[in-house]
């Protein structure tokens, strides 16, 4: 299994080993003597799953304070461009986000954090996704930043999203901001 540091302190890129051969493959996906040594959690409480038409885009989720979510996210059929969106105030890459592609052919998972935003669009039909959560879903801690939002300038690389309503509702990275008490100066 390769570990990679991302730039966003935190994150991690995990491309584990795939053993392929006529009859198909296999892959280790979770071991928890390499996750306890990066300081990953070695206990997910929730497990998500999701399938999505071709040009969906889902986020900009995060659970708030004290339920914040750490997720590992992964595809196991089709593929997404995969973004977190840092939301620690004290991290030198608040604001700023990051963006990877998974699918079933690469095998790769990302590591967040809790304290970051996360979305992703679909690539492919009929993808499906897979996240383990290090928190249980709690209605009145989700909430979400709009993946439009002009502030972040995400290039999801998709024309014409197809976008939930509730998404669509969802606050700017500036009401982000102002509604916990962060000074505009800071991105």
């Amino acid at each position: 299994m390769k570990i990679r540091h991302l730039d966003m302190e935190g994150l991690l890129l995990i491309e584990p080993d795939v053993y392929a051969d006529n009859r198909g493959y296999f892959i280790e996906l979770f071991n928890e003597n390499i996750f306890s040594g990066l300081n990953l959690p070695d206990k997910f409480c929730q497990d998500n799953l999701s399938v999505n038409k071709k040009n969906v885009i889902r986020g900009l989720h995060f659970q708030d304070k004290p339920f914040a979510q750490g997720k590992l996210v992964r595809v196991i059929k089709g593929a997404v461009l995969d973004v977190a969106v840092d939301l620690r105030e004290d991290s030198p890459s608040f604001g700023k986000h990051f963006s990877v592609l998974l699918s079933e052919s690469n095998n790769h998972m990302l590591w967040i954090p809790p304290g970051f935003a996360h979305g992703f669009a679909v690539i492919e039909d009929q993808t499906v996704f897979h996240y383990k959560c290090t928190a249980y879903y709690n209605k009145v801690a989700e909430s979400g930043i709009r993946f439009d939002d002009a502030d972040l300038a995400i290039n999801w690389n998709i024309s014409d999203p197809i976008v939930s309503e509730k998404d669509k509702e969802l606050i700017t990275f500036a009401d982000y901001k102002r509604k916990a008490g962060i000074s505009s100066s800071i991105v």
